[in-house]
């Protein structure tokens, strides 16, 4: 990871509140502004820009579920000029608004986002495994498709999986629209020992970088692997309203992936309506992905 990027991303952490720029992050990281951007972008994979609005409905979405403030003086906590412009840009990451975000939290009523695969009528399938790094229990992972690296509204096929600590666990993605997308994970691992879930441990994973997209083709299945891993520093946020990640007990042994089987490809074409289901490999995953 490059230290310039890491520095970059530590000023935005610390001084979101303020009107930076993306020359003030860059002078940050002793860069101009030109070579930082597309380094920034090479590292995150997305702009320094987008990262520091990551960054701040990251925090508002700390503070609505932690504090009593207001959403006015929220709004001005983590940066923005007015509640309008943040009420606007929380919605569109979130997936929820503020009031209905806060409702959640507090287990009071409100409904996650729904998955909004747009008004493509062609689309394909994601399938394969997700695995644990060593020295975790079971774990629980919501798996989207976006159209950014960021976990943000919308994605536009989801699913929950349940992994065991000991060996991967299938996933597959319905309806995912034709085209490249994001595939990524979050996820909530037990801990082990006497009391595995006496500790908690968040992870991430998937393809999350412009060189490790998933392209989905119509009628077909794009098998993609994914690893879950701690958060690095530079990892963006995550926005998207998530179902909780309540780490299972037990988990239910599954047969095989098979999602990716003749017959499940058989299944998916049934299913689909049209066309014939092929397997399509995905790009490969580069070392520590």
């Amino acid at each position: 990871m490059d230290a310039a990027v890491e520095r970059a991303v530590a000023c935005m952490r610390e001084r979101f509140r303020d009107p930076l720029t993306v020359t003030d992050i860059a002078h940050s990281a002793s860069l101009g502004h030109f070579p930082f951007s597309r380094l920034f972008r090479e590292e995150t994979g997305v702009s320094p820009g987008r990262f520091l609005a990551a960054v701040r409905i990251h925090e508002a979405k700390k503070l609505i579920e932690n504090t009593s403030m207001s959403f006015a003086e929220i709004s001005g906590e983590v940066g923005y000029d007015s509640l309008n412009a943040f009420t606007h840009s929380f919605t569109a990451a979130v997936g929820l608004s503020p009031g209905r975000f806060r409702r959640l939290c507090r287990a009071q009523g409100g409904g996650l986002p729904a998955p909004d695969p747009g008004p493509s009528p062609r689309s394909g399938s994601v399938a394969g495994t997700v695995r644990l790094p060593p020295g975790h229990g079971n774990a629980r992972v919501f798996l989207g498709a976006f159209a950014t690296a960021v976990v943000q509204y919308p994605a536009v096929a989801q699913a929950v999986v349940d992994v065991p600590s000991d060996r991967p666990s299938c996933y597959l993605l319905r309806d995912v629209p034709e085209g490249r997308w994001h595939l990524l994970a979050v996820a909530v691992a037990a801990g082990t020992g006497h009391d595995p879930h006496a500790v908690r441990t968040g992870l991430v994973g998937g393809h999350g970088t412009a060189t490790t997209t998933v392209t989905v083709t119509a009628d077909a299945v794009t098998s993609a692997a994914v690893r879950l891993r701690r958060p690095g520093p530079v990892d963006p946020p995550v926005l998207l309203a998530l179902p909780e990640l309540e780490p299972p007990v037990t988990v239910v042994p599954h047969p095989g992936c098979a999602a990716t089987t003749p017959a499940a490809a058989a299944l998916e074409r049934e299913r689909a309506g049209a066309g014939r289901l092929r397997l399509v490999p995905a790009a490969p995953v580069p070392p520590g992905a």
